[in-house]
């Protein structure tokens, strides 16, 4: 199959993070169709030979295990090309059709890498040069609109000219191997779906946490924050996987259908729950590794009287038989104690106490730990007898005592470590035509629906977000939060 990749903001800082390494790794893999070019288009004047310098030199900043040889590079160049274009320049599509008619490639993906409010702009002038027939796939970055009414009006525009089989939001978080072991564990196995509900299950946290800062995004993160850069995609789309009903089959739309289920049943909010249940922060300056660094207001490109939130911690329910009563805790910042991203399951304890648990180890009990960042894998977190215990004498003296043990599936350690990372799987996905991983627009709405009245009511009050010290955990306030239910956070259990 013959394909061309026309990546918009070819120059960018996403471009030569995450897409260029992943399309190198699926060319390295053999799982690059052979038959393809990737055309980097942007403003800059560059001969294709210079962008292959740019993009060479840009892999020296990716993982060493990502980077290619001189050889595997040479091979690899051969593939790239680049375009210069001005996006919001109709005449400039002319030249972009120009070359796509210099053969007739199988699939088409237009992959827009660029700032959200150029996303109406491209599709509208790929309709407008002809280039939005049926072997045409574009790919669109999050955050897709600043609020519900921008995101809307971005879905309209691209409905407009592209079919929603040919509209792929791409959200990474559902293509990382952890999230399609979780789909796995859950409807390929007996095991745990009759265990899946509020009979058995006590709460379930989702923690999305970072080590680094802004970087060099200050402007772009500040005027958006950690609710739409983090909560209304990615962590609301780990809530869908693990709250869903079984779909019907693997196929996209029975996947999508139960997804939106699951966020059409998230309770509302009211002025109540949005006082006791969602905390935001902003970190302040503190020590990482050691090394002293600023807060976020003292960050290149922030506003010094900034109130966006680096830090967002929220209990919600999911409104319906299998969930009713069961808080979901959800909780991601900058600036934070790890880079850790997992999803934790506690289960209920058992209903009648024939053992002792140790008093230092109040929380101890089954959990199940769904591991996504840095470590790929899952934990069952049980308890057990030790084999030291020695029965004692008279009432009460031989009751055993129960000590927490684990079994652990390292993912990384069962498959190997060059498992197919989550932006290579979906723009294989992309170049083959399978929705399953992406977001439909409903999803979408249905999300930022939710999050709106957050948004809202931070706009309304005056107060500033809670700072936190860099390298913690975030503001106390969130460990409050979930202790108001007698739970803690996994680090402070």
């Amino acid at each position: 199959m013959s394909f061309d990749l026309i990546l918009f903001g070819g120059t960018g800082d996403l471009a030569w993070r995450k897409i260029m390494p992943a399309l190198f790794q699926a060319f390295r893999h053999g799982s690059l169709p052979s038959d393809g070019r990737i055309v980097g288009v942007a403003r800059d004047d560059l001969t294709d030979e210079q962008y292959r310098a740019l993009i060479k030199s840009r892999f020296d900043q990716v993982e060493l295990a990502k980077r290619p040889s001189e050889e595997e590079f040479s091979r690899f160049a051969a593939l790239l090309s680049f375009l210069r274009m001005d996006l919001a320049n109709p005449a400039d599509y002319a030249s972009l059709a120009a070359k796509l008619q210099q053969r007739s490639a199988d699939v088409v993906v237009m992959y827009v890498a660029t700032a959200p409010t150029l996303f109406t702009t491209v599709c509208e002038q790929i309709a407008a040069a002809g280039l939005n027939g049926p072997q045409t796939r574009v790919v669109l970055e999050k955050p897709l609109g600043h609020d519900l009414a921008s995101n809307r009006a971005i879905n309209k525009t691209v409905r407009s000219v592209l079919t929603e089989q040919q509209i792929f939001r791409i959200d990474h978080y559902l293509g990382k191997p952890s999230v399609q072991n979780l789909f796995a564990m859950r409807f390929g196995n007996a095991l745990f779906e009759p265990l899946w509900r509020r009979e058995h299950i006590a709460n379930i946290q989702i923690t999305i946490a970072e080590e680094l800062g802004v970087e060099k995004r200050g402007a772009f993160y500040d005027s958006t924050g950690a609710l739409r850069d983090m909560v209304q995609n990615h962590a609301l789309q780990l809530l869908c996987a693990i709250g869903m009903e079984p779909p019907i089959n693997s196929h996209a739309d029975a996947i999508r259908d139960e997804k939106l289920k699951v966020l059409r049943s998230l309770k509302a909010w009211t002025p109540e729950t949005l006082s006791q249940h969602v905390v935001r922060g902003q970190y302040a300056a503190g020590t990482m590794a050691g090394e002293a660094v600023p807060a976020y207001r003292d960050e290149k490109g922030v506003n010094p009287d900034s109130r966006t939130e680096t830090f967002v911690a929220l209990r919600t329910e999911i409104a319906n038989w299998r969930w009713a009563g069961v808080p979901f805790y959800i909780r991601t910042g900058k600036r934070m104690a790890a880079a850790d991203a997992h999803i934790e399951v506690n289960f209920r304890p058992a209903p009648h106490a024939i053992f002792k648990v140790p008093l230092s180890s109040p929380n101890v009990g089954n959990r199940l730990v769904i591991n996504l960042q840095p470590k790929d894998g899952l934990e069952l977190h049980l308890l057990a007898q030790g084999a030291d215990q020695r029965p004692g004498n008279g009432p009460g003296k031989s009751i055993p005592t129960l000590a927490p043990v684990q079994l652990d599936l390292d993912f990384d350690k069962r498959f190997g470590s060059g498992r197919v990372g989550a932006y290579e799987r979906l723009l294989l996905d992309v170049i083959d035509g399978r929705l399953n991983l992406f977001v439909r627009s409903d999803e979408q709405e249905e999300a930022w629906r939710w999050v709106e009245p957050i948004l809202d009511s931070w706009n309304s009050e005056p107060t500033r977000p809670r700072p936190y010290a860099a390298g913690t955990w975030g503001p106390s306030a969130a460990s409050a939060m979930i202790a108001r239910d007698n739970y803690c956070w996994s680090e402070e259990c």
